[in-house]
């Protein structure tokens, strides 16, 4: 299922908090090659708002037209000077219309006049801290990037935005793709690199992460790669299943076909030469792998690219 977001704007809100919480989710879908998250763009009466540094969005409706998922608030600047009856008014309105609010930045702030985050743990900005403690002592205002507690989700700022689209992608989609994603944006640049390192949380699983990602043309069996780690074979098949939900075995195959889909994508290299550096021996077994993985063969990828 897509799952809608929904983004209210202000005039002053920030291209770099925006950002961060829209390309990740534009990633998810890129890597996953599904539609799992869709955006629109909103203001509170559906005029065009301009960014901190002048960018002009037209959105796409007024804030009362939408319903969705996810509803995230993004004033920035300029906040305390919108909490108004009429701002406040079409947040409750459109709050019963979304499973999920999201303040981001100071966006708080607004979900909490309209009484919103009361009962639940939230942060801000942190330079808002301590005013915002004050101003709602129903609310746990804690010092965090960021805050998901239930339905309600809060950031302190644009890049903690990024984290926090990161957390919602593991959530809802586990932490593999959560995982690529962080990797594609850190890659950016690099394209001469085609192995740069995913990370883990789990340095044992860190370890293993490394010692695939240096033998993808000539993988090594689970056995061999625990032992290079210094540990079982079960000791790491648990830990990549707590850590990744997937096996070691599957995480390496997704390595190598992931390898496999960016030298399709990024160079001329024939199927047969990626193969090998992707460890298959032959086309035709990387083709079926690749197919199930990916659900289109790697020259059908390559043409569509």
């Amino acid at each position: 299922m897509t799952r809608q977001y929904n983004v209210l704007l202000f005039d002053g809100f920030s291209n770099h908090c925006l950002a961060n919480m829209v390309e990740p989710l534009r990633a998810a879908n890129t890597l996953s090659r599904q539609t799992l998250y869709a955006w629109r763009f909103c203001s509170i009466d559906g005029q065009p708002v301009h960014s901190s540094s002048g960018l002009a969005v037209t959105p796409d409706g007024a804030l009362g037209d939408l319903n969705g998922d996810v509803l995230v608030v993004m004033p920035s600047y300029g906040y305390l000077a919108l909490d108004t009856r009429p701002t406040i008014r079409t947040l409750l309105s459109a709050a019963s219309k979304h499973a999920q609010l999201a303040g981001l930045d100071t966006g708080s702030w607004l979900l909490a006049c309209a009484g919103l985050l009361d009962d639940h743990r939230a942060t801000i900005h942190w330079d808002e801290l301590s005013r915002f403690e004050e101003a709602f002592p129903a609310v746990e205002a804690v010092q965090k990037r960021f805050v998901i507690d239930g339905n309600r989700l809060t950031c302190s700022g644009a890049m903690a935005a990024f984290d926090l689209a990161l957390a919602l992608i593991r959530r809802d989609q586990g932490p593999l793709l959560s995982m690529e994603v962080a990797h594609l944006f850190m890659s950016r640049g690099r394209a001469d690199q085609y192995t740069l390192p995913l990370k883990s949380e789990d340095t044992l699983v860190n370890r293993a992460l490394n010692v695939m990602q240096s033998n993808l043309e000539t993988p090594l069996s689970i056995t061999d790669l625990a032992r290079r780690i210094g540990c079982t074979q079960k000791r790491i098949e648990m830990r990549v299943q707590d850590e990744l939900r997937t096996t070691p075995q599957a995480l390496y195959r997704r390595l190598r076909l992931n390898l496999a889909r960016k030298l399709s994508e990024e160079t001329e290299q024939s199927i047969a030469e990626i193969a090998g550096r992707c460890g298959y021996e032959n086309a035709s077994a990387m083709t079926r792998a690749f197919k199930a993985e990916f659900g289109q063969t790697p020259t059908e990828f390559r043409n569509r690219a």
